[in-house]
């Protein structure tokens, strides 16, 4: 059984950690500094988040955008497809990006390299995660 049982209940999850990220003065100027714009496809369930560092942020405080959904209207430059629980265990520092890439459990395409300068950058996503999902009251889902 997938850990997030539909789309409103990833998007509760993960909108919350995208959200406080792209505001987190740790983790986001390095995102913004990059320029790209990083697409995630999730299944089961089914959901698409894009991360727009390729623009100044239309919110007052964040470093870039976080759009949900497919018709966004840009194009990405890395598209990083897999399922909902591969992300779900991928924040909470559990997966491995490279092991994950050689399994094919995350597809990319795009320059990986790039994706790859990147990973510093995201490491505080790993303990704000499952602090996060206690706050919105989901610490059920939080990976031991």
């Amino acid at each position: 059984m997938p850990v997030f049982k539909d789309y409103p209940e990833l998007h509760h999850c993960l909108s919350v950690l995208y959200d406080r990220a792209k505001c987190d003065s740790r983790i986001a100027p390095k995102i913004r500094d990059s320029h790209l714009v990083i697409q995630f496809r999730y299944d089961d369930p089914r959901a698409v988040v894009t991360i727009n560092a390729a623009a100044p942020p239309t919110q007052e405080g964040a470093y870039f955008d976080v759009l949900w959904g497919d018709d966004t209207g840009l194009k990405p430059d890395v598209e990083m497809s897999m399922k909902a629980d591969i992300a779900h265990q991928f924040w909470h520092g559990k997966i491995n990006l490279m092991t994950a890439l050689a399994r094919r459990q995350i597809i990319a395409k795009g320059p990986i390299p790039k994706i790859l300068k990147l990973l510093p950058a995201v490491e505080p996503m790993y303990e704000m995660y499952p602090r996060l999902l206690h706050e919105i009251g989901r610490g059920d889902l939080v990976l031991k």
